[in-house]
């Protein structure tokens, strides 16, 4: 290779010494050859190539992650050739068979002519502040699940019920589709509470939250607390009849569990109420009046003695 600085006057051997002094990486291509003029020596510490290793562009291409490859040699191929300075976050491969991320900061440098002449620039050791901010990311993601999801059930929450009706009413009203709502509460909770504890009752609540999601068996069938001891299944593209097959599913699940409930005038095993509706979404329905009649099923399911199904018709 030759010297990175080649035109310089002795002071360059002072001016090279510097630039293989810093953690950046210094290089030098040549437009024309597409060939390494110059790679500073710290490369074979951070990748394990060794300078004389990096021969061409070719070269620093194929030491690059898959994924990062086409986009990055395109960017950079098309602002070079553009005479656009410009920088680049990839995944270098290092001679051990893993990958490092770096950024490559590229200045073009062009002739008297105005034409491109080569490219120099510096590559920078970014795999800690990758690392970091991938961190903050999951973060991030874990926050935002946290604040949708129910704390003591560990199904979705209220919030999330809100979106996921909101997306699915829109879907199935694009689509001309049917949308189907359960709504259930626990038959006498604050019995079962006071007979036999608080601790015993987010216990219940937690098998509920089980049992319901167990009942949903599509990917997109969804389950939430609706708050206290009240869920609700959204269940598209589901017309009644498999609705209602769902809500009867729900009560056989949790008959099976055979949960004691001594304080239930109605059963002497945890029961729960159901609300069934239907609706093939059109302009002007309002999903707020479709919930708040399927509510009132619930309600009337609790009027007619509780433990069962109330649903249209």
């Amino acid at each position: 290779m030759t010297d990175f600085a080649p035109e310089m006057d002795s002071d360059s051997s002072v001016y090279k010494t510097l630039l293989e002094s810093t953690q950046a990486i210094p290089w030098k291509i040549d437009w024309a050859s597409m060939r390494f003029a110059y790679i500073g020596p710290q490369i074979e510490s951070l990748l394990g190539w060794s300078p004389a290793s990096w021969v061409s562009a070719e070269d620093w291409a194929s030491r690059m992650h898959p994924e990062d490859r086409a986009w990055v040699v395109d960017f950079c191929v098309a602002q070079s050739k553009a005479g656009v300075d410009h920088e680049a976050d990839y995944r270098a491969l290092t001679k051990d068979g893993s990958y490092i991320w770096i950024r490559d900061v590229v200045h073009v440098v062009r002739n008297s002519a105005g034409e491109v002449d080569a490219l120099v620039g510096f590559m920078f050791d970014i795999n800690e502040r990758k690392k970091t901010e991938q961190k903050l990311l999951d973060l991030q993601k874990e926050l935002e699940a946290l604040s949708f999801k129910d704390g003591l059930t560990g199904v979705a929450n209220r919030r999330m019920f809100d979106s996921i009706l909101e997306m699915e009413w829109a879907q199935a009203r694009r689509n001309n589709q049917p949308l189907s709502l359960l709504m259930l509460d626990i038959d006498y909770f604050k019995q079962y509470n006071d007979h036999y504890g608080h601790m015993q009752g987010d216990n219940c609540l937690r098998q509920m939250g089980q049992i319901l999601t167990s009942a949903a068996t599509r990917s997109r069938d969804f389950v939430a607390r609706f708050g206290g001891e009240e869920f609700v299944l959204v269940l598209p593209e589901t017309d009644e009849a498999s609705a209602a097959k769902i809500a009867e599913r729900c009560r056989n699940l949790l008959f099976k569990e055979q949960i004691p409930h001594a304080n239930s005038p109605t059963s002497q095993i945890l029961s729960v109420s159901i609300g069934v509706g239907t609706i093939v979404p059109a302009h002007g329905d309002d999903p707020i009046a479709f919930i708040d009649k399927v509510d009132k099923r619930l309600y009337l399911a609790k009027q007619n003695g509780r433990n069962c199904i109330v649903k249209a018709g």
